[in-house]
């Protein structure tokens, strides 16, 4: 039986959750490390990045057993960039998904060390999975490493930092995103298909469709922090504008912004179609993160 969208993200993010649970709870390590690894873990995280590579993986072969270690490691290292991000010396932030960010349920030195072990982590657990070839681990650790350290995810986060209170074009609007958030979406679609073997030319229009794609999940967050409900964003509103973060709203105005969040959405329909799978589970996730509303 077919399942509609929301079923198939609940029996995702349930088969996540439980992975994760699974990798950290069979460490054995200080316990107030792993609670604090656990702790921003599990809160209430949609899982998006972790489906996105299942789903791209599903687009050409079944039983998605194979991707869960791959999964689990970029939710590991997308829940440590968030940990990293609320700090003092980053955003600053209180509260993350409706509860206090990491470093105010335990202290900072904790909350960069569970960071740091998330992020060491979740390499290891590529490296051990007995699922991947050797050939396939050393690809998807290559990749891995690339779209969350200095030329992708770290990359952009010095440029969003510097781009707080200046005025900055379109462009370099787009770089900022497509580093900061972008690369990891990149890593879901190219390491699902990759693992699900796609050919060359269609990974050729993935690239294509996972740079909108990281595009459209950026805008619509600006969005979200214009008109977005606090309660099911679990954070504040308007955060982006208190710490003069640059943002689509920002410069190209409300109206602006969607209209270019939905010429984005055409563009990523469009490299579907010529990776000839306009029909599989990406494009309704695609309109998904365009519609999305936390």
């Amino acid at each position: 039986m077919q399942l509609t969208m929301k079923e198939y993200l609940t029996s995702r993010k349930q088969l996540i959750d439980k992975i994760l649970e699974q990798y950290i709870g069979s460490l054995t390590i200080p316990q107030n490390l792993k609670e604090s690894m656990m702790y921003s873990v599990e809160a209430g995280g949609k899982r998006l990045r972790p489906i996105l590579l299942m789903a791209s993986f599903e687009s050409y072969r079944e039983d998605a057993a194979i991707t869960l270690s791959s999964a689990a490691a970029l939710e590991m290292i997308h829940t440590y960039s968030l940990i990293h991000d609320d700090l003092p010396a980053m955003d600053n932030d209180d509260f993350r998904r409706g509860q206090p960010t990491n470093h105010k349920a335990f202290d900072e030195a904790t909350a960069i060390l569970a960071g740091d072990a998330l992020l060491t982590y979740s390499f290891e657990l590529i490296a051990k999975d007995s699922k991947l070839s050797p050939i396939q681990k050393a690809k998807l650790i290559m990749l891995l490493a690339e779209a969350s350290g200095p030329k992708g995810m770290v990359a952009g986060q010095i440029l969003d930092m510097q781009a707080e209170d200046k005025s900055i074009s379109l462009t370099e609007l787009e770089q900022v995103h497509t580093l900061k958030t972008g690369e990891l979406l990149r890593f879901a679609v190219i390491a699902g298909a990759y693992l699900g073997g796609a050919t060359e030319e269609q990974m050729t229009h993935l690239k294509t469709f996972a740079y909108y794609l990281g595009l459209i999940f950026q805008v619509q967050d600006d969005i979200l922090d214009i008109t977005g409900d606090e309660a099911k964003l679990g954070k504040r509103v308007g955060s982006d504008e208190v710490n003069l973060k640059s943002t689509y709203p920002k410069l190209l105005g409300l109206d602006g912004a969607i209209e270019k969040k939905e010429w984005y959405v055409t563009k990523a329909k469009e490299a579907l179609e010529r990776a000839d799978i306009a029909g599989s589970l990406l494009m309704d996730l695609t309109l998904f993160f365009s519609q999305r509303d936390h």
